[in-house]
């Protein structure tokens, strides 16, 4: 397989999620991503880039969210970066928790960890890279 990449840069206003939606049916389709993955591969990368808009961004349109797709060694690498100040994951409350069940946020950190194969967290001065990866070679 091909090297192939793929970006998206957007401001950071939550009605351009529908954009990154179609960005990555679009990718996920050229690189053949398998049909039983694409809801994971989906809900992780709106949630990734969410996080980006909402909590790092704080929705201010004159802060950009990339994404940028890479393939490499069987590999889907997904990287979201933000402008935001970096935040410290350890510190994300488990929403499984009784205390966090009803609560209206929280779980797209989780969901991430579930869906893809290795979520990792890059903090910097300019903005939080969020790095999702999901194994081709995998099966749902």
């Amino acid at each position: 397989m091909a090297e192939e990449n793929y970006s998206l840069e957007i401001e950071s206003n939550p009605n351009n999620l529908i954009t990154v939606e179609e960005f990555v049916n679009y990718f996920a389709k050229n690189i053949g991503i398998p049909e039983a993955r694409m809801n994971g591969l989906m809900l992780s990368v709106t949630e990734a880039t969410t996080n980006a808009i909402k909590h790092a961004n704080k929705c201010d349109e004159s802060k950009r969210v990339k994404i940028n797709v890479k393939v490499e060694d069987g590999k889907v690498i997904i990287s979201v970066i933000d402008e935001g100040v970096g935040f410290d994951p350890l510190k994300i409350p488990d929403p499984t928790e009784p205390e966090n069940l009803l609560k209206d946020s929280g779980r797209g950190v989780y969901l991430m960890k579930f869906y893809m194969d290795d979520l990792k967290y890059n903090v910097t001065p300019t903005g939080t890279e969020t790095i999702l990866v999901l194994n081709l070679n995998k099966q749902a």
